[in-house]
């Protein structure tokens, strides 16, 4: 495995003249860690071709996540021209908490981190143990089998059905529509994607608006909806169209992030035997485990924020208006904040990622992922001592979510 530590002055110099992150090369979905490394190193302060600025290093990625007061999130007026103004997936994505400022962000926030209290969340832990049990029962009867397709993405898929009450003869499209409208966030666009992304919001949010009038005649205890829509009765109501485009994020958001979490776990394990080994032997080590694949393999590479005021970073000074894309990826491989940074350490403390971003944007659902991540992984390892992978994986060829499309194994 590359190591990402070897590269010469002049090959990363000419790694950082060749970036252009809104047109990756297959090497760098591959492997974009000497690029990134190349960045921090030569050019943290990155102004992109199309003016932007790309910043690659730990401490200035958390200035940017926790000063509100000069760094916005609010996306309008980047969607407006991406997607157009009028178009399904600029209402989604200009709706959604995670692309606004406060007091909406607060608002959203509240209810969405209100309807998931430790309490619902340790409630979730028996019926995604036995979900697990259930996927892993399949995969031994097959022998042969693909731990993203027949595992990995199957488990946040159920987990948001779950917690919105949704049949299981519907879920069939949401997998579907999760990856059609997170695909309109990658730094390039097709009109194909475009047009992908805009039904998969229109279908998905049909299907919701039913879903709801449902919950509104007939609540359900212990259903996220349900209590979102006490929450509105208590005095801090969200519109219909805040309530159905932050269900379709919460979908989003707990299911390519989750996937590519559990997926790369897996397969940094079965790449690194004795690390494998070790979680084997200390199952208690499953906790610092999922947070090493968080820092080393961000399911999450790159967040953006929108310049307020004048302001400097590392040096620079960066106008109102600038727009910034933080490369979490780089910023998880920093040494000035890991040591031996390019190592797989399952036993890493502390280890204080980016991976859900920091501040007050911090991932409302982290709790969430690491609990799926979690059982899921060390049901996994612990049930098939024999698991290996039987060729190789292959990349999603995602620059922002980074994964694997496929990653083929088996058990003796």
């Amino acid at each position: 495995m590359p190591t990402h530590a070897s590269g010469d002055s002049t090959s990363l110099a000419a790694l950082a003249a060749a970036f252009d992150p809104a047109h990756p090369t297959d090497a760098f979905y591959d492997d974009p860690y000497d690029t990134y490394r190349a960045m921090r190193e030569l050019d943290p302060v990155h102004r992109c071709a199309d003016g932007t600025w790309f910043l690659s290093r730990y401490a200035d990625l958390n200035q940017v996540y926790r000063d509100r007061q000069n760094f916005s999130s609010d996306k309008k007026t980047v969607f407006a021209p991406k997607f157009g103004p009028d178009s399904p997936l600029y209402e989604h994505h200009t709706t959604s908490l995670v692309f606004n400022d406060a007091p909406y962000h607060t608002r959203v926030r509240r209810q969405i981190v209100g309807a998931l209290t430790p309490h619902v969340i340790k409630g979730m832990e028996p019926g995604l143990v036995l979900l697990v049990e259930h996927l892993l029962e399949h995969l031994r009867a097959r022998g042969q089998f693909d731990l993203v397709e027949d595992f990995a993405a199957a488990i946040p898929v159920e987990v948001i059905g779950n917690l919105l009450r949704i049949p299981h003869t519907e879920r069939g499209p949401l997998r579907g529509w999760s990856l059609a409208i997170l695909g309109a966030l990658e730094p390039s666009l097709s009109t194909e994607q475009r047009a992908h992304g805009n039904r998969a919001v229109l279908e998905f949010t049909q299907y919701l608006r039913t879903l709801l009038a449902d919950r509104r005649a007939r609540p359900i205890e212990d259903d996220l909806l349900t209590r979102l829509l006490q929450e509105e009765a208590a005095g801090e109501p969200l519109s219909e169209a805040e309530l159905l485009h932050n269900c379709v994020f919460l979908l989003n958001a707990g299911h390519e992030t989750t996937t590519n979490l559990i997926g790369s776990t897996l397969h940094l394990l079965l790449r690194h035997p004795q690390a494998l080994q070790h979680l084997r032997a200390h199952p208690q080590a499953i906790g610092t485990t999922i947070e090493e694949c968080l820092r080393y393999e961000s399911p999450n590479q790159l967040g953006n924020r929108l310049v307020l005021h004048p302001v400097r970073i590392g040096g620079i000074e960066l106008e109102a208006g600038a727009y910034l894309t933080l490369c979490i990826g780089a910023a998880n491989r920093d040494p000035a904040e890991f040591d031996d940074p390019d190592r797989f350490d399952i036993s890493r403390s502390p280890n204080r990622h980016l991976a859900f971003a920091a501040g007050g944007h911090a991932c409302a659902g982290m709790s969430v992922a690491r609990l799926e991540a979690q059982i899921a992984v060390l049901a996994m390892v612990q049930r098939f001592p024999t698991l290996h992978l039987t060729a190789p994986a292959t990349r999603n060829r995602r620059a922002r979510f980074r994964g694997f499309k496929s990653i083929p194994a088996a058990i003796d």
